[in-house]
């Protein structure tokens, strides 16, 4: 991971030049539960002004050739103007943005995703957030210096977004949704920011003794890539309940 960091870097300075403000570490490599079987890697990259089409061209090519590189899961990465850190802009314009889920477009058809692949995104509250509380700076500008603290509104609107329909979702991505959902109580109750592996232990300690065989299995799954067999119907159970306490 440090090599394929290391080589972000450089490109991106290479690519970007006078314009790049920072470059921003978050997500699980900073939170202490990175797993290369089970975790992407999450970079924020900020810039000064607006990027030309040809640069997004030239910065892309690059993201996706390091891709090859990167963890299971592959690079997550978010292009955004300094203008919209501080004072924080919600929901969050972004310049460009790639995960794995859209390598397929962007093989196919990079101009295209050059000019469709911007617009506003809410999970980038969760990032930011993350970033201020518990963040790295690769390179550029201090965080404090280019990042506003997240309104507590808008975390929680963003955080939100990702387990609004759990009772559905969770027979599907039970490890995932059963993780997410005790942190984003955790917040709730506590407001902690906490990462997927401490949500879980979190709820250990405070939620009802019936979902800890559930909790138990979704920590084992993320932290040692073990096969668990969930009993969905505790799980969907699991997820009417977290959701009403977050409620």
């Amino acid at each position: 991971m440090e090599r394929l960091l290391q080589e972000f870097i450089i490109k991106s300075q290479e690519i970007i030049k006078d314009n790049l403000t920072g470059i921003y570490l978050h997500g699980s490599a900073v939170m202490g539960c990175f797993n290369p079987e089970k975790s992407d890697l999450d970079l924020i990259v900020v810039v000064n002004e607006p990027m030309t089409d040809g640069t997004k061209r030239s910065f892309m090519d690059m993201v996706v050739e390091l891709n090859k590189m990167a963890p299971a899961k592959g690079i997550e990465m978010s292009i955004v103007t300094k203008a919209i850190c501080k004072p924080f802009v919600y929901p969050t314009p972004f310049e460009l943005h790639f995960s794995v889920a859209h390598l397929g477009w962007y093989n196919d058809n990079p101009e295209d995703y050059i000019q469709k692949m911007k617009g506003e995104d809410t999970d980038i509250a969760a990032h930011f957030t993350i970033i201020t509380k518990r963040g790295k700076c690769l390179w550029g500008l201090p965080i404090e210096e280019v990042f506003a603290e997240v309104p507590k509104a808008d975390y929680m609107a963003s955080i939100w977004d990702d387990i609004a329909e759990a009772e559905e979702d969770i027979v599907d991505n039970t490890m995932y949704i059963t993780l997410n959902l005790a942190r984003v109580l955790a917040y709730k109750k506590e407001e902690l920011i906490l990462s997927k592996k401490e949500g879980g232990e979190w709820a250990l300690d405070n939620v009802p003794t019936e979902y800890h065989t559930l909790i138990k299995s979704a920590l084992s799954e993320y932290a040692e890539n073990s096969k668990e067999n969930y009993d969905f119907e505790l799980a969907k159970s699991y997820a009417e309940y977290m959701l009403n306490e977050i409620k």
